[in-house]
């Protein structure tokens, strides 16, 4: 892997000589003794030639750095239509570049771009690596095929994700075929061939997500902070996906009756023009009550928040005499890495829980095996029906994914018939 060039060069031992050495653009210099003070101040003035280059490097661009992001802003699907038009042929090459800028775009929510487009750029770095000369209409189910094998070979990918991956490729060309950039006969043959099938081929298989145990869950409980804890608890009850307890606010929730309801301004099918309503009950309420004291807009669950309250806990805990020791606040850093946000995401709520299960040396469960737990209870005591309505999807076989069949049924039917 390629040094950053962002990251200091590092003072290191030398075990040869007992000197301290740096490397700075690939040349190893020695600055004296290790440890001594001579050899700090000679690290001093390397850091300083390392900053004074990392300066000159992002106020200037070389010419032909610049040349060719013109060449490459140049190249658009227009262009390319027209040199298809002019006799031409494309090459897969060019399709990447301009359907990967398509994707980026088109694959945004919020501002940021989605997970799907950086699995296209996964799929599309394998595809240029094997055939970025082919043309576009000499790519047909055979290349798809034996690039397939490349997926299982090269990167272990499972069965599961070679499929998904297979049809974002499919969805390049039929794209490339809307634009004109090739015969709409090359996606429609690529579509010809078959996904991979379980126990017929040499890819990986993965588990399902299953669901979590409730002792699991309340074994990692009191490990996590206040406020994580209540959000486990309510997606618990309320089957909600992770992005959507992240996202909860005072003003999404309506109030007016027993029942209170959720409409997420941001969920998981909104590009689909679907709706999303959760249902909230009692027990949610009265869990959710104490986090709606706030502006209508900010949301209930704050990372912020959640380091105020661990802060003021140690705070209460300390047994050192105020007038001993550091003061409350003095032996922070004054320009951290990272500092706490006003809302957690989906990779911050997993990560808290993983946290708590480390600690505990348990198996590390995920936040969104919460709803698939959520989702078999309601199916075992309220039915199928339920079940799809609480999840909010619009098919029941959807459904059958989250919630897992009771087995205690099964075991009852045999009792009783065999």
């Amino acid at each position: 892997m390629p040094r950053l060039f962002h990251r200091p060069p590092k003072y290191c031992l030398h075990k040869g000589t007992k000197q301290a050495t740096v490397s700075l653009f690939g040349k190893r210099i020695y600055l004296g003794p290790y440890g001594s003070s001579r050899s700090h101040e000679a690290y001093q003035q390397v850091l300083r030639q390392w900053h004074d280059a990392k300066d000159q490097q992002s106020t200037t661009k070389p010419e032909t750095a610049m040349d060719d992001d013109h060449d490459v802003k140049s190249v658009t699907a227009a262009t390319l239509r027209a040199k298809r038009l002019a006799g031409s042929p494309v090459t897969i090459n060019e399709l990447a570049l301009v359907f990967r800028r398509h994707a980026r775009q088109y694959y945004r929510k919020n501002g940021k771009i989605t997970r799907e487009a950086t699995l296209i750029d996964d799929v599309i770095r394998i595809l240029r690596k094997h055939h970025a000369t082919d043309f576009l209409h000499d790519f047909g189910p055979v290349n798809l095929d034996s690039l397939r094998e490349r997926m299982i070979d090269d990167l272990d990918w499972s069965r599961m994700h070679i499929n998904k991956q297979v049809g974002r490729l499919i969805r390049m060309f039929k794209w490339a075929a809307e634009k004109e950039l090739v015969d709409p006969s090359v996606p429609l043959a690529l579509k010809s061939l078959a996904g991979l099938k379980k126990g017929r081929t040499r890819a990986r298989e993965t588990a399902g997500v299953r669901c979590v145990a409730d002792s699991a869950v309340e074994q990692t409980l009191p490990k996590l902070p206040e406020i994580v804890a209540d959000m486990v608890r309510l997606q618990r009850l309320t089957g909600a996906r992770p992005g959507e307890v992240c996202s909860l606010r005072p003003c999404d929730l309506d109030q007016s009756s027993d029942v209170w309801i959720y409409t997420p301004e941001e969920h998981k099918t909104e590009h689909h023009e679907k709706n999303r309503v959760i249902a909230i009950g009692p027990k949610a309420q009265a869990l959710l009550t104490p986090y709606l004291d706030r502006k209508a807009d900010s949301f209930c669950f704050s990372p912020a928040e959640s380091e105020r309250q661990r802060r003021a806990k140690a705070a209460a805990a300390r047994t050192t005499p105020a007038s001993c020791g550091n003061r409350r606040g003095t032996n922070r850093r004054n320009s951290p890495k990272r500092s706490p946000r006003d809302r957690y995401f989906t990779d911050s709520y997993r990560r808290a829980i993983h946290r708590a299960c480390d600690k505990l040396g348990i198996e590390k469960w995920a936040p969104n095996r919460l709803r698939h737990t959520s989702a078999t209870q309601i199916r075992k005591e309220f039915g199928i029906e339920a079940a799809q309505v609480i999840c909010g999807h619009e098919k029941a076989d959807v459904t059958q994914v989250y919630a897992e069949r009771d087995l205690e049924l099964a075991k009852d039917v045999a009792r009783k018939v065999g």
